[in-house]
């Protein structure tokens, strides 16, 4: 291959002139034997232009990840799909790893990428040499191989970062001889502060880390190699930063190789005391690990840490997500009495100095309120924004320390009051202050002594703070009414001045993060305080408005939220501004669709998906407005048409959603609109198929139960939900996708039953029957494939036979007929739920009664009623669960104690929070139904899923009406038929019968006669 050719290629590819020539060049090229290799070298040669470089490393980026893998020829092709060659595979595996080591960053990432989409398919079974590759440049005296030979280990490690245990032996193996390796060379890199040097050990901790944070392998990292490297992590967080990264500006400093390093290495710090060295909150195969590691390194480590919180309390600069960390690794320490009693003379400091600083407002908050309210909206309600990490970290650290340790919550309440009365505060520290009091919230309406001054202190010094003239006073006093929403008011007059209060802030604020906060507040008061709902009322109209204007300007989904319930609290007045409401929704999601920014930006499709599921919500409040909900009906389309026609890859993920308001416009009655939406769903369903027919069914069937005189007026209709169901039936879409397919079929027949649908019978047996040859695993599919057919015997049984006799699949010797029977009967006891034993015993009844009788059903005559007993005991047990209401579970529950106290004494533990899960399991499982003890044995043969209805029973049919057949009545009197008509064969079928099961037979004997005179079902 001529690498000329090739360079002359990407460089095309660089230049808008030349680049549809030069990207046709390549995709001629690329298949031809050596092009990848060809690549590879141009990549790593430093003779070629660095443009072109990154061009041919970006190709070979696609290739190795499209094409790298074997892959078959699709369903139905012959041709194999495109590999890169095995000899041009081999060529590149030999040379990668000097590739990363060799390159500069921006196309060594791009190898990187390379490498950890070849380890994924090719190691350990073509690729064991990469670990003695690896292993020869970390071993190398050459300092120059070791950052790149680092970067390649990780991308080993990484590939098995979330594994299962028993999935992570190859890696295992390779970390025997790397861990000594690597942890050697950090301990010697330790002394060196050097940005080369430091970068190695930052690569190093990213490798430990990712080994580590998912499971901890024991037998690899004994006692001792643990203690090496705690003490390696120690060193990093006490070491200091060089003086001269203060010259950098604040906003980049995080991204230092120094700050980096720490950062790792208090990720693995906190990762293993949460999730390996916690005493009581660890799983079994730790708590040996657990103990260890709390008496030997959790207080040592905490000195430090505290040590860096007290560096930024005086003012020296650390990261935010350092601080975040060391916040973290505090927030466990409280738990255990070793780390508490050495942190507990800290407490009072941190809690005033460190975690109450961080919670108020501060200059830089203050800078993007007034350059950029939207931008401080989101940042605000985006919980991982790198400036909010230490502000949550320390409102979790208050918050657990008051609930665990009862000296903090007295003393931190005690300041805040302070900052509160002090007149000469700054407005920063009331606002702190209120942050504080408001995280505390849930706490203190627990604690009698609190709440019962709750109320006073919301008068005093929140009200008049919502009258500030400082818009984030107003926004935190807002927050603060609805973190206290759930308080008990005993002045009607203070609620009802709340409620006015944050009504004005909403409507009138001229400040956008006020009115956000306000309308969080308001739904907050409605939804926990009745009267609140009252006062609202009269302005319901003014409110909704108002909320939509602040939703559309911005495109907060926490609003979206907002809305949706406040929809719920009114549904009686949004009768008058459904229609207004939805069409402003709609005209909001297009221009959130339209905006230039939609594809990159995911908070917009998280608030389009919120604004699909607000006008969901409007039409489930309205459906029983008919007039309304048939305005809606065309603001509806105009969403669901822009969804399924916009040409951009990613409405997919709206499907769910317009499926949804299709389904919520079929229930009463389906005008010709929807009609055709069928058709269009018809050309969506042939492009992404099976992907999204689970979520089209509920509108599906409605299709067939809502108008079926529609349906059934145009041969259409059927022959398109025929045609999808066959689809999924015949290409492979997975059991959940397959059920849902049968079960529509079932519906079908049962809602056309009596109704000239016989045409279609054959075609659906023979659609499920086909699947059902194929090999089936799981017995849901199994069950629903056969009641497809059972559904066809009750609709007409000669139809259904002949149709049987008549059908021929090559690879089964075995007549159809007697297959379908002894599948049948053989998979009885997996029919669960109501409907599906209903149906089946209604479908055994029609069997026996055949007036020909299949040879295969008298080789199985014996087995028909003791199988319909079975059905028939199920059915028992479901229909007296479903009577049975279960008051035990909510006397279980207690009434809650005036003050619930999670505090712990000093000198303990809090080994609550996990410990002994199991045990409490245990305990409460054998506890449950404790009185149920002497029950019959055979309880214990029916599983608790065997009482619930199954998942596709929502999807109801004619059966399942109250008017629907009778299974106990329909039953006996078909086996009352065959006694008076046919001695011989009611021998057959009863004769295997034992004395219980003839007890059974009275008792459903007896229960249909009950039935019968009481008109009853389902007792």
């Amino acid at each position: 291959m001529d690498p000329n050719r090739i360079i002359q290629a990407l460089k095309g590819t660089i230049d808008p002139n030349l680049r549809i020539a030069a990207e046709n060049e390549l995709n001629q090229s690329y298949k031809i034997i050596n092009f990848a290799p060809t690549l590879l070298q141009i990549i790593v040669s430093e003779q070629v232009e660095f443009p072109v470089r990154q061009a041919a490393a970006i190709y070979l980026k696609n290739m190795v990840s499209q094409y790298w893998q074997d892959r078959e020829p699709s369903a139905g092709e012959v041709v194999f799909p495109f590999n890169i060659h095995e000899n041009d595979r081999q060529q590149i595996r030999d040379h990668i790893v000097e590739g990363i080591i060799r390159c500069p960053e921006s196309i060594r990432a791009q190898l990187t990428m390379c490498l950890r989409a070849i380890i994924k398919h090719d190691f350990p079974g073509r690729w064991t040499a990469i670990v003695d590759k690896i292993s020869m440049y970390l071993q190398s005296q050459n300092s120059g191989s070791w950052y790149g030979s680092l970067l390649s280990l990780y991308q080993l490690v990484k590939t098995y970062e979330y594994r299962k245990v028993d999935e992570r032996e190859p890696l295992l193996a390779a970390m025997q001889i790397f861990l000594p390796r690597i942890q050697q060379l950090i301990s010697q890199l330790l002394g060196d502060a050097t940005i080369f040097s430091v970068l190695i050990q930052k690569q190093v901790l990213k490798i430990f880390h990712a080994l580590v944070q998912y499971s901890l392998p024991l037998r690899l990292i004994n006692n001792e190699a643990m203690t090496q490297w705690m003490e390696i992590l120690r060193a990093i967080m006490d070491r200091d930063v060089p003086a001269e990264t203060l010259e950098v500006d604040e906003d980049d400093r995080p991204e230092l190789a120094w700050w980096k390093c720490k950062k790792w290495a208090l990720r693995i710090i906190t990762r293993l005391f949460e999730r390996y060295g916690s005493p009581g909150n660890v799983t079994k195969e730790y708590q040996e690990f657990a103990d260890f590691f709390l008496k030997t390194y959790a207080v040592g480590i905490q000195q430090v840490l505290l040590k860096v919180v007290d560096q930024h309390r005086r003012g020296q600069y650390v990261t935010p997500r350092v601080l975040q960390q060391c916040l973290n690794y505090l927030n466990q320490s409280l738990l255990h009495s070793l780390t508490w009693k050495q942190m507990k003379p800290h407490m009072q400091t941190i809690c005033r100095e460190v975690i109450f600083p961080l919670m108020c407002y501060r200059d830089e908050d203050e800078r993007l309120w007034q350059e950029d309210p939207y931008e401080y909206i989101r940042m605000k309600f985006n919980l991982y924004d790198d400036h909010s990490l230490p502000a949550a970290a320390a409102q979790s650290l208050l918050c657990k320390a008051a609930c665990k340790r009862k000296e903090v919550l007295p003393q931190m309440m005690e300041f805040c009051h302070k900052s509160l009365v002090d007149p000469s505060a700054d407005p920063c520290s009331k606002d702190g202050a209120l942050h504080c009091i408001g995280a505390l919230a849930e706490l203190l309406l627990k604690k009698r002594i609190y709440r019962e001054q709750m109320e006073l202190m919301l008068q005093n010094y929140v009200f008049p703070l919502l009258n500030s003239p400082m818009g984030y006073l107003r926004a935190r006093s807002c927050w603060v009414l609805h973190c206290f929403s759930p308080l008990r008011f005993h002045d009607e007059l203070v609620l009802r001045n709340a409620v006015e209060l944050v009504r004005q802030d909403l409507i009138d604020d001229k400040e956008m993060p006020v009115k956000v906060e306000a309308a969080i507040a308001l739904q907050a008061l409605v939804s926990n305080q009745e009267q609140a709902k009252l006062y609202i009322r009269p302005y319901i109209r003014q409110v909704m408005q108002e909320l939509l204007h602040v939703v559309r300007e911005t495109e907060n989904d926490d609003l979206t939220n907002v809305i949706q319930k406040m929809i719920c609290e009114y549904n009686q007045e949004m009768a008058a501004i459904a229609v207004d409401m939805t069409q402003n929704l709609a005209e909001i999601f297009t221009r959130v669709l339209q905006s230039e920014e939609y594809e990159e930006n995911e908070d917009k499709t998280v608030m389009a998906l919120g604004i699909l599921s607000t006008i969901d919500t409007i039409l489930t409040v309205m459906e029983d407005h008919k007039e309304i909900t048939q305005q809606l009906e065309g603001i509806c389309l105009q969403v669901i048409g822009l969804v399924l026609q916009k040409p951009i890859i990613g409405m997919a993920e709206f499907y769910e959603e317009i499926l949804s308001l299709a389904f919520g416009l079929t229930c009463q009655t389906i005008s010709p609109q929807m009609w055709q939406l069928l058709g269009v769903l018809y050309e969506v369903f042939q492009h992404d198929c099976f992907d999204y027919f689970t979520d089209m069914m509920p509108l599906l069937h409605n299709y067939v139960t809502v108008d079926t005189d529609m349906l059934l007026s145009n041969p259409k209709h059927l022959e398109v939900i025929y045609s999808m169901c066959k689809k999924v039936l015949t290409v492979d879409a997975g059991d959940d996708a397959e059920c849902h397919a049968a079960k529509l079929l079932e519906v079908i027949i049962l809602q056309c039953r009596g109704r000239g649908i016989e045409q279609c019978i054959p075609l659906f047996v023979e659609a499920v029957l086909e699947r059902l040859m194929r090999g089936v695993k799981s017995s849901e599919l199994r069950t629903m494939c056969l009641q497809v057919v059972i559904a066809a015997l009750y609709y007409n049984p000669a139809l259904l036979i002949q149709t049987l006799d008549n059908m021929h699949f090559a690879h089964s010797p075995q007549p159809i007929t007697a297959h379908f029977i002894n599948q049948w009967i053989n998979d009885t006891e997996f029919f669960l739920g109501l409907h599906d034993r209903k149906m089946c015993i209604i479908g055994l009844s029609v069997l026996m009664e055949l007036p020909s009788r299949p040879a295969a059903l008298e080789r199985v005559a014996g087995q028909i009623i003791p199988s319909i007993l079975l059905l028939f005991l199920g059915l028992k047990h479901l229909y007296a669960s479903r009577l049975v209401n279960k008051p035990d579970l909510l006397a279980r529950a207690g009434v809650q104690d005036e003050d619930q106290n999670e505090e712990i004494p000093s000198d303990e533990d809090d080994v609550s929070e996990s410990q002994n899960a199991t045990h409490q399991q245990s305990s409460l499982t054998a506890g449950q139904g404790g009185d149920d003890d002497d029950d019959d044995d055979e309880d214990d043969y029916w599983d608790e899923d065997a009482f619930e209805g199954t998942a596709l029973e929502e999807y109801s049919t004619p059966l399942d009406y109250d008017n629907g057949e009778d299974e106990y009545q329909f039953f006996t009197s078909t086996l009352l038929r065959i006694q008076n008509s046919n001695t011989a064969w009611y021998q057959c079928l009863t004769a295997p019968l034992s004395d219980d099961q003839k007890k059974q037979l009275q008792d459903i004997y007896s229960i249909s006669q009950q039935r019968r005179s009481t008109g009853a079902k389902g007792h």
